[in-house]
């Protein structure tokens, strides 16, 4: 994974080129494309994935249900598709885009797509990636913002998703906070 090549672009997403993983993470002024797929259940939860205890960033909280780097020579979708298939097990049938968004920190610096997808599993999480899955409901996800159990990427999209014509598909997600 260290020597995967992704594409390094600008802050408006004009790619520049190849570039190795390992230079980016680290880097914040490297900027580089990443996708997240928010999967909704028939009933309406959101999939969670609890990442590793063995992740070196972020291990052991919740986060989005699909997250990755988008590959030198891929486009987003082609790699939210990847993204899926090796960390839940699932062939993405429709896929929706959601929107364009960004995280800066001082770890990394990314352009993000986010899709969604529908679909009620079986799903195979990857054993070094994903401890734990889970379908959350808008109102157990609402009330367990801030107090540390979510990645603050996750939280960042979730209010993203929120503010999409889409949040009326979550389940409980009108309550608010």
């Amino acid at each position: 994974m260290a020597d995967e090549i992704l594409i390094q672009v600008t802050e408006d997403d004009n790619v520049l080129g190849p570039i190795p993983r390992k230079a980016v993470h680290g880097n914040p002024a490297l900027i580089h494309r990443s996708v997240h797929v928010l999967v909704l259940g028939p009933d309406g939860g959101m999939l969670l994935q609890k990442r590793s205890l063995r992740k070196d960033t972020q291990p052991g909280k919740w986060d989005t249900s699909v997250g990755g780097h988008v590959g030198f020579g891929q486009t987003y979708e082609e790699a939210a598709r990847r993204e899926a298939e090796e960390e839940l097990g699932i062939a993405l049938g429709e896929l929706l885009f959601l929107y364009p968004s960004r995280i800066r920190n001082s770890v990394e610096s990314e352009n993000i797509h986010t899709f969604l997808h529908v679909s009620a599993g079986p799903f195979r999480p990857e054993p070094g990636e994903i401890d734990e899955l889970r379908f959350w409901s808008g109102e157990e996800i609402l009330t367990a913002l801030g107090t540390g159990a979510f990645t603050p990427n996750f939280e960042e999209e979730f209010a993203l998703f929120l503010a999409s014509p889409y949040a009326k598909l979550l389940a409980g997600a009108g309550s608010g906070k």
